[in-house]
């Protein structure tokens, strides 16, 4: 079972990503032609398919105290990098990186295609969204502030608040729990429309990871391996410890691992260079994690089979 599923998303994943590298490599796309694929993401496919599942998510006590419970594994990583920082004095570059690459994943371009084509369900998906709407939001929050403070910006606060006024993914997060908590149903032909274009997340957003990959300047891929390792290794491994400790459900251990699995986020390369932070190891970083995570992620799917 585990290699028809192994089957069921590495092949998908990394024939998107080559049809991505090659329409670049062929000349069909051109140098910038992937913001048109991020912009559509960003504006239409991941706020459609966030703010229809949310909607029809009952936000009960459970599924509050879950995404509440989906932000451990990410606390509990940064709390050891901090002891770390401590006993060790990192250098502050360093320091930043670990902590951006410990918050900062690729959960909506990559966890939710990979869940989708792993765990065909509607349950599964709706998991996959809340494990989005709490952990993105606050890597994102996380990520900023820590960029800001890179580079000697006085008015961290303030960027914070203006990004999140004007974040689609975060909006849409709001209208979606909004209208769950409001019990408010949206009309049958807008829930369907919504369903259609969050559809086209998946396929868009792992086609668009190969067209940003061609072309990039790219430092050590060892460290980039080494790096890689806390999304693609540890992170997952806190979250197993976490789900059994708390007693998560067999399905819900599952989406968690998984999401926590995923590569650093894409648009991590648009803040590096916006920030001047890093940018050849954060491209490095990507690429390494992108193409090992779709690996990976079928080891953990295979280890909690075999283990739970």
């Amino acid at each position: 079972m585990s290699l028809q599923v192994a089957a069921r998303t590495i092949t998908p994943i990394f024939s998107l990503m080559a049809l991505g590298y090659l329409s670049r490599l062929r000349g069909v796309l051109r140098a910038g032609d992937e913001r048109v694929f991020s912009s559509y993401l960003y504006y239409f496919g991941l706020p459609a398919l966030l703010i229809v599942d949310l909607s029809e998510t009952a936000l009960t006590r459970e599924a509050v105290g879950l995404m509440a419970l989906n932000l451990a594994p990410m606390a509990l990583v940064l709390l050891v990098l901090m002891l770390v920082h401590l006993v060790f004095r990192l250098e502050r570059e360093t320091l930043i990186l670990l902590v951006v690459v410990a918050s900062f994943g690729s959960l909506g371009f990559y966890g939710l295609p990979f869940v989708s084509f792993a765990l065909p369900s509607i349950e599964a998906e709706r998991l996959a969204t809340l494990s989005v709407a709490s952990i993105n939001s606050v890597g994102f929050i996380l990520t900023v502030l820590v960029l800001e403070a890179y580079a000697g910006g006085g008015s961290a606060h303030r960027e914070v608040a203006s990004s999140l006024a004007r974040n689609p993914l975060i909006l849409s997060i709001l209208a979606g729990m909004g209208l769950s908590v409001m019990g408010v149903s949206l009309p049958a032909p807008i829930a369907s429309s919504l369903h259609m274009i969050g559809a086209s997340t998946s396929p868009v957003a792992i086609f668009m990871l190969g067209v940003f990959l061609f072309g990039r300047d790219y430092g050590s891929l060892r460290d980039a391996a080494a790096i890689s390792a806390m999304r693609l290794v540890l992170l997952p491994a806190v979250a197993v410890a976490v789900c059994q400790l708390y007693g998560v459900s067999e399905l819900g251990r599952t989406v968690m691992v998984l999401m926590y699995g995923t590569p650093l986020a894409v648009s991590m390369i648009v803040l590096s260079e916006r920030y001047g932070f890093r940018e050849k190891t954060v491209s490095s970083v990507i690429l390494v994690s992108s193409l090992a995570a779709g690996v990976t992620m079928n080891l953990w799917l295979m280890f909690l089979e075999i283990v739970f």
